[in-house]
């Protein structure tokens, strides 16, 4: 193992692993000791394992405060999904998973497919800082985005002031359909959020070891593996980069 990798990714002889707590398709459990449990922590234990250090995960409650400290030395590797806005601070691999972001439509509604969604009055109750929150943010022009700080909380906007759409990763819309009769998934997903695994930028020879080692990752089987051990369904592996 290259010295530089080392230093960079295990600073100070523990891989320090920040965790998206808020994604229930990544982190499906604790352990006993309290640890997270899931696919994501899954993929840091095996690079901690490839490292030859210690694990000590860094569990974050959202994805948008999970970035903010990218640089702070609070951790060395994060697993959250890519996006261009995160990338300005964080050096990513491809993407070793994805989740289909897609929209519900309430019961009576008029829209039947995506490209109805982005238009003038259409109001989208959305999960602030999500990764399909900043896809929305960088390619909605006309529909208009209401924020929750929680996946509950931006159901409960769109129920409660009767918005036209809810977005978010199919999964948990389909759970959300189900306990809103009439309801409508619709179609297709407007993105797939890519799962990818990131450092701090000037960590070149860590990003270029991260990188090789989820291509491995995924041609070995190891995330299929993942996803099967935890019964992830809504989940798949990402193509080769």
């Amino acid at each position: 193992m290259s010295p530089d990798v080392l230093s960079q990714l295990a600073p100070t002889g523990t891989l320090r692993a920040a965790i998206n707590m808020g994604n229930f398709l990544l982190v499906t459990g604790r352990s006993a000791s309290g640890d997270p449990e899931g696919v994501s922590p899954g993929m840091a234990r095996a690079i901690a394992d490839r490292l030859g250090v210690p694990i000590r995960y860094v569990p974050y409650p959202k994805p948008g405060e999970l970035a903010d400290a990218a640089g702070s030395g609070a951790w060395d590797i994060g697993l959250i999904g890519a996006e261009p806005q995160r990338a300005e601070r964080i050096a990513f691999t491809a993407a070793y998973a994805e989740i289909e972001a897609t929209y519900l439509v309430p019961p009576g509604s008029a829209i039947t497919s995506l490209d109805e969604v982005d238009r003038p009055g259409v109001r989208i109750a959305v999960t602030a800082r999500a990764a399909y929150d900043l896809w929305l943010e960088r390619n909605i022009r006309h529909a208009t985005l209401v924020r929750s700080d929680s996946l509950d909380g931006a159901c409960r906007i769109f129920v409660d002031d009767g918005l036209e759409v809810l977005a978010g990763l199919r999964p948990r819309l389909l759970t959300d359909a189900e306990a809103l009769p009439g309801s409508r998934i619709l179609p297709g997903g407007f993105t797939a959020v890519q799962q990818a695994i990131g450092t701090a930028r000037a960590n070149a020879a860590g990003a270029a070891f991260l990188r090789d080692f989820v291509e491995e990752a995924k041609a070995s089987g190891l995330v299929a593996r993942l996803i099967e051990q935890h019964q992830v369904r809504g989940l798949s592996v990402a193509g080769a980069a």
